[in-house]
């Protein structure tokens, strides 16, 4: 088993990672977990723990999972943003087909200020990227 772990575990918080080095060679045959990091995912800032320094080989193990975690979190934006346009299409269908007029009364004003205020920003982006060239 001590094979197949991993040298550094990175315990996802909301905003980045605690890291720990996992160690598995000591006497009691026991899993340990060091904290040696923790990582903010949003300014990239990684600050050593306990008053260590990180090694060359922490430093770049814990900037490929910054890449990685920085990856996987733009990905889940956009699929957010997917799933957003999938309930707008259920909302529009549910307002036609099934709503009654007291749940419309309540749902309707927040939605077209919503809706407003999105198309507001979509529009000016798409004006600033075309203005670029962009489009």
């Amino acid at each position: 088993m001590a094979a197949d772990l991993p040298e550094f575990y990175f315990r996802t918080r909301e905003n980045g990672a605690q890291v720990f080095r996992v160690d598995t060679a000591n006497r009691h045959q026991r899993i340990e977990m060091e904290p040696i990091a923790t990582v903010n995912t949003r300014s990239g800032e990684i600050k050593p723990q306990g008053g260590r320094a990180l090694g060359a080989a922490e430093q770049a193990a814990i900037e490929d999972w910054l890449a990685a975690r920085r990856a996987v979190l733009a990905e889940r934006e956009v699929d957010d943003i997917l799933r957003t346009v999938d309930h707008l299409n259920l909302t529009a269908h549910w307002a036609q087909t099934r709503a009654d007029d007291a749940a419309l009364d309540r749902v309707t004003d927040a939605l077209l200020m919503a809706m407003h205020d999105l198309r507001t920003v979509l529009v000016r982006k798409k004006a600033e990227r075309m203005g670029k060239g962009g489009e």
